[in-house]
């Protein structure tokens, strides 16, 4: 069913700040062991600042990729739960404030709820990457479709997410949590267990990579 997106920026400094994110959202070299391989693919190359950003070329852009309806978390989660729209062509990345995509002629900058955060989470095994900002189009993790068990616990002691999840296509689960806190992760999954503190700041990362399972 067609859903309305929330308003998109267009001013010329959001959107060059945007394909500046874009050039640099797709996920880096591996940090593995001997014998690893990366599992990380490049984003889609996105337009040249200046580019397309009039509304009507960024309202373009939303149409053509489907997404006339829903919230940002879904179209979040779409975007990072299939590989369909990378081979599209189309770039996405998320950072604590905006959702950012953009193909080859045309950049949209959606806003993020002011209280809330996405996290993309990657456990692995054996090989990871370093993200920061994580890329729905290009970040990819070791462990695909793999049943995990997500805990998140917030610095007061309140109990976030206590959950069973299937990591997507990418390797990644996504979070919504509410932002501005500190907290702990916890994930299970192949027989492993992985913790690591978290923190959903103006300034903190919204890709998490070096939860590896033991």
């Amino acid at each position: 069913m067609p859903v309305a997106f929330p308003p998109f920026r267009t001013t010329s400094r959001v959107l060059a700040a945007a394909a500046a994110l874009l050039l640099l959202a797709g996920c880096s070299a591996p940090d593995a062991g001997p014998g690893t391989t990366s599992t990380a693919s490049p984003a889609a190359a996105p337009a040249e600042p200046g580019a397309g950003t009039d509304a009507a070329g960024a309202e373009a852009l939303l149409g053509e990729y489907g997404f006339e309806g829903g919230t940002v978390e879904e179209v979040v989660e779409a975007l990072d739960s299939t590989h369909a729209d990378r081979d599209k062509g189309l770039a996405a990345s998320v950072t604590p404030d905006q959702v950012v995509l953009a193909d080859e002629d045309r950049q949209a900058a959606l806003d993020v709820p002011q209280d809330r955060f996405y996290l993309a989470v990657a456990p692995y095994e054996t090989t990871t990457h370093d993200c920061f900002h994580h890329s729905l189009s290009g970040c990819q993790g070791e462990l695909v479709d793999t049943p995990v068990h997500v805990t998140v616990t917030g610095a007061d002691g309140t109990v976030l997410v206590d959950e069973e999840r299937t990591t997507y296509a990418n390797g990644f689960l996504g979070l919504w949590l509410p932002a501005d806190i500190e907290g702990t992760i916890e994930v299970r999954a192949q027989g492993g267990t992985a913790t690591a503190d978290i923190a959903t700041g103006a300034d903190d990362p919204t890709c998490l990579t070096t939860l590896r399972l033991t």
